[in-house]
């Protein structure tokens, strides 16, 4: 078995996070140009074993799809191709926020605030660890 693979789909930058070895924690990882996510998942998968991907599903406040839904889709189908692995969606409308607020709690000097890249891969952390949340509460 291998590690869940978070992701946090942006037309500029793609958020990234990994679980650990047992599945239980998310960690972040990278953050990574659209444009060359797929040249980054290569490399990376000859290091780690993927087993399945988590993907943010942006929704509006009131539950239809965000304008970038479309790009998102065509991302997950091209993934599937190419790696054979199982695609999750989660629901991933405050993770940006929430992700923003936890960068401000951590009283990180302004220019590492504003880093856009960290709150990319907080917010696949997020989408992550919700997701390993979900499993759990399935399980029991």
């Amino acid at each position: 078995m291998g590690k869940i693979l978070g992701i946090d789909y942006g037309e500029k930058r793609i958020g990234l996070a990994q679980t650990d070895d047992d599945k239980i924690i998310a960690v972040p990882l990278e953050t990574v140009e659209t444009k060359k996510i797929f040249k980054y998942l290569n490399e990376n998968f000859k290091k780690n074993c993927v087993e399945s991907f988590v993907i943010g599903e942006p929704k509006t406040l009131d539950d239809k799809p965000a304008s970038i839904s479309n790009k998102i889709n065509l991302f997950c189908e091209r993934l599937f191709k190419i790696y054979k692995k199982p695609i999750y969606r989660i629901d991933e409308r405050f993770t940006s926020k929430i992700a923003f607020q936890s960068v401000l709690s951590m009283k990180l000097k302004k220019t590492k605030r504003e880093d856009k890249k960290l709150i990319d891969k907080l917010s696949a952390t997020l989408i992550l660890q919700s997701h390993l949340d979900r499993i759990k509460i399935n399980k029991k």
